[in-house]
């Protein structure tokens, strides 16, 4: 095995590596990535108001605002 074939092996393995990575960490809720919307409310009345996410199997998923 020459040198070319050892660069070549470590480029892929370096970047299957990657995308195992990033395939298999941990990420953060993020209401724009999570949701497809990305309208999350600006100012104070952020703390005032809360989301509910409801889905049962065999039943409609369900989204309520509580207002506090």
């Amino acid at each position: 095995m020459d040198w070319q074939q050892m660069v070549s092996l470590g480029i892929v393995g370096a970047a299957a590596a990657l995308l195992l990575w990033g395939r298999f960490r941990v990420r953060k809720f993020s209401l724009q990535r999570d949701t497809h919307c990305g309208c999350s409310a600006v100012g104070p009345s952020t703390l005032q108001s809360s989301l509910v996410f409801r889905a049962r199997r065999g039943e409609r998923p369900q989204i309520t605002l509580k207002m506090r």
